[in-house]
């Protein structure tokens, strides 16, 4: 493996170790400061903090399925997609560092928001946004970081297109 390599492995492993740990101390000072449902007005009512703990996907999605199937689902699936991009981006010798970046945002939220499920049995949501027109779910740092992920390959899948022939 040469240098070039192996800096690039470092720097993209360190983003994805800043993304869980980013997820991990805010959903612990969450756990600890906020009680259930309280709302803290961050941004006057735009941005605010309210604790929830969400049992299922996205939105709650899968909540009431039976627990064997819900962890299959919620964790073990995920669990073993995860375990894929992390081989993916580093075994891959053909993989730019953009991606590589990507995956490790995408890989970071994706292995915070499992460890909740694992360790706790829910994941704690508390990021509220509301801009009238636009307004989110409740979400977590972990959610930031898969958005962010996904914006990255998404922009450079948009920047690095060939033209295609006519």
């Amino acid at each position: 493996m040469n240098k070039n390599r192996i800096i690039t492995n470092i720097s993209v492993l360190l983003v994805l170790i800043a993304n869980i740990g980013c997820d991990q101390i805010s959903k612990n000072i969450v756990r600890e400061k906020i009680d259930y449902y309280e709302s803290i007005n961050l941004i006057s009512k735009y941005l605010t903090l309210t604790k929830v703990e969400n049992e299922g996907a996205l939105l709650s999605l899968g909540s009431s399925l039976p627990e064997t199937i819900k962890f299959i689902l919620l964790s073990g699936i995920p669990a073993l997609a995860l375990a894929f991009g992390i081989g993916y981006m580093f075994l891959r010798k053909n993989i730019s560092f953009m991606s590589m970046l990507a995956l490790s945002f995408a890989i970071g939220g994706g292995i915070g928001n499992i460890y909740d499920r694992i360790v706790h049995g829910s994941v704690t949501d508390f990021l509220h946004i509301d801009l009238g027109v636009f307004q989110t779910g409740i979400f977590n740092m972990a959610d930031v970081s898969i958005v962010v992920g996904m914006a990255l390959f998404f922009l450079q899948s948009f920047f690095n297109r060939q033209p295609t022939l006519s």
